[in-house]
């Protein structure tokens, strides 16, 4: 079962305990003693079957596509059990997260990317969508008051320290 879930998916070490200790709650355990989950998963991890700074590489790059940020990225490794120190290793570049706040705008039409910002309020909640997503509040605020597109793309484009 172990084995099969691995080869669907891709998991973190605590991901697979979680369904293994999952299943045998569901299904019962019949053997003696305590089920030998964490010997199981330290031999799929040795293996390599499982490999959880591969697995939080790849799940920052597709939250980062999809338009996430840092503190959310962070937020979801740490729901897969994925270690402190390997979040912070495998934390994006500050250009990565630019780029991700401009994919985020463009897809929710934030805004320059939407309908001119008319009133405070209506800045406010695109800022606190872009926050939602994870973007620190600077990152928000650049991108929502981005006069056209073309500024949001440079900024989006700029590399640190360029704060201009």
């Amino acid at each position: 079962m172990a084995l099969s879930y691995v080869a669907r998916f891709a998991v973190s070490a605590a991901k697979l305990r979680q369904y293994l200790m999952r299943k045998l709650r569901e299904r019962g355990w019949n053997g003696e003693g305590e089920p030998p989950v964490e010997s199981l998963v330290s031999r799929f991890v040795e293996a390599g079957y499982v490999d959880d700074e591969a697995y939080a590489r790849v799940k920052s790059g597709s939250l980062l596509r999809k338009g996430f940020g840092a503190r959310r990225i962070a937020q979801a490794l740490g729901e897969a059990g994925i270690a402190e120190d390997l979040r912070e290793q495998t934390r994006p570049a500050d250009a990565a997260l630019r780029q991700s706040a401009l994919r985020f705008a463009r897809k929710r039409r934030l805004g320059p990317f939407g309908p001119p910002l008319t009133d405070r309020a209506a800045r406010e909640k695109q800022i606190a969508a872009l926050i939602r997503a994870g973007h620190p509040l600077d990152h928000a605020r650049a991108m929502v008051n981005a006069p056209d597109q073309d500024q949001a793309e440079l900024w989006a484009g700029m590399a640190e320290g360029d704060e201009s």
